[in-house]
């Protein structure tokens, strides 16, 4: 079945079988996605190199349009992408502002030059982020918060036997990582407290991961504490105190916001802010 958006429906339902023109401005005028419904007009006439004439249409008739718009349809309908879009496909094509992944392309973020990386690319809605010989990652381009704010993401682990998602965060001028899956496989915490690593602070926590099971990750920064949940299990509950927090320097270039995996090949996606003030 071929699906048809509204707005081109509405253009077909202008065709007339009498020859006359298809499409004038007083036609479109009323309608709500008339600035759209030009744009389309005009690619598809420049396409076809049918006569325009500033921003009047003229000489336009069902004999020279209405090839152009069941081409149209075909390459809209039948293309990569063309099945009905899922209730997913509308959250990332939403306007919402906490969105920092659109599932398609890595608009906003940048690829960390970390020297080591694997390869990083977009699939399945996803950041795939390939086995290196270090560090694979990605960092955040535009603006972020310093604290009151929460991060929820997804993550799981493809390949690989250590840390699959490293969320490298700011805190109030300091830095510092949330490690799920370190040293082994197993080790989630906070790296670095007062110079001391995930695996030997007291945030220090191990649990086990499957491979190719995503995860649902919450960091919490606020009222100077770092909270931190996977699924459903608390993991951290910081109070930072007098406590000096920094990064190991192999993730330095994630700062101030970033995601990373050691020698492990991993996906994320759903990434969002929440700013709590």
């Amino acid at each position: 079945m071929i699906f048809i958006p509204d707005w081109q429906l509405w253009i077909c339902l202008q065709i007339k079988p009498d020859d006359e023109f298809l499409l004038s401005p007083g036609k479109l005028a009323d309608h709500p996605d008339k600035n759209d419904l030009w744009d389309m007009v005009f690619i598809v006439l420049m396409s076809f190199k049918i006569d325009i004439s500033g921003s009047m249409l003229r000489g336009i008739t069902i004999r020279t349009v209405l090839p152009c718009m069941i081409m149209v349809l075909i390459l809209n309908n039948c293309g990569p992408g063309s099945a009905p879009s899922s209730g997913k496909d509308q959250m990332f094509q939403s306007d919402d502002s906490t969105i920092m992944f659109n599932g398609r392309t890595l608009d906003g973020w940048e690829i960390t030059n970390f020297g080591t990386q694997g390869p990083v690319y977009v699939s399945g809605g996803a950041i795939i982020l390939g086995m290196g010989d270090g560090c694979t990652g990605v960092t955040w381009k535009g603006d972020f918060p310093l604290s009151d704010y929460e991060i929820t993401l997804e993550a799981k682990k493809i390949d690989g036997n250590d840390f699959f998602c490293g969320i490298t965060f700011p805190v109030s001028g300091m830095s510092c990582t949330l490690i799920t899956g370190g040293w082994g496989g197993t080790v989630v915490g906070i790296s670095c407290i007062n110079g001391k690593d995930a695996s030997e602070n007291e945030t220090t926590r191990l649990m086990s991961f499957q491979k190719d099971r995503w995860y649902n990750i919450g960091l919490k920064v606020a009222d100077g504490k770092i909270e931190a949940r996977i699924d459903s299990a608390v993991v951290a509950d910081f109070t930072i105190g007098e406590k000096r927090l920094s990064v190991r320097p192999e993730v330095e270039l994630s700062k101030p916001f970033g995601v990373a995996s050691w020698r492990t090949t991993a996906a994320i996606r759903n990434i969002r802010v929440h700013i709590l003030r």
